[in-house]
């Protein structure tokens, strides 16, 4: 009875460990290869280059403009800091927001009232 449980323990324990290395698993090379063609096609600033690599790979613009990140920086970001101002203005509406709120009855008259969106 008690190696069926020190069986049973094991293969639990190695179950786990491989559900838990699978979130842990790197980039399938095929989706970092796309990725990296879409973050070179926005740095050059063509949208003809940009919406021919966006067509190409079928890439769903809401789902992964504010999460793609290009050299350590979100892709709008990535856009304006290669010169790419036509890009970015192309994908600026899927960049997400930031709000500010600020206490208006705290405010003295000579402060200005900030939302930033």
């Amino acid at each position: 009875m008690k190696s069926t449980l020190v069986k049973l323990g094991g293969i639990a324990a190695f179950c786990a460990l491989g559900m838990s290395t699978h979130a842990f698993a790197a980039m399938d090379p095929q989706l970092e290869n796309t990725l990296i063609a879409v973050c070179k096609a926005g740095a050059s600033n063509s949208l003809v280059s940009f919406n021919g690599t966006m067509k190409e790979y079928r890439i769903n613009e809401a789902r992964i403009f504010p999460r793609l990140v290009c050299n350590g920086e979100n892709f709008h970001q990535f856009a304006l800091s290669q010169g790419a101002e036509k890009t970015a203005q192309r994908i600026g509406r899927y960049v997400q927001g930031q709000v500010t709120i600020k206490d208006i009855t705290a405010n003295t008259m000579d402060e200005v009232y900030a939302v930033n969106f």
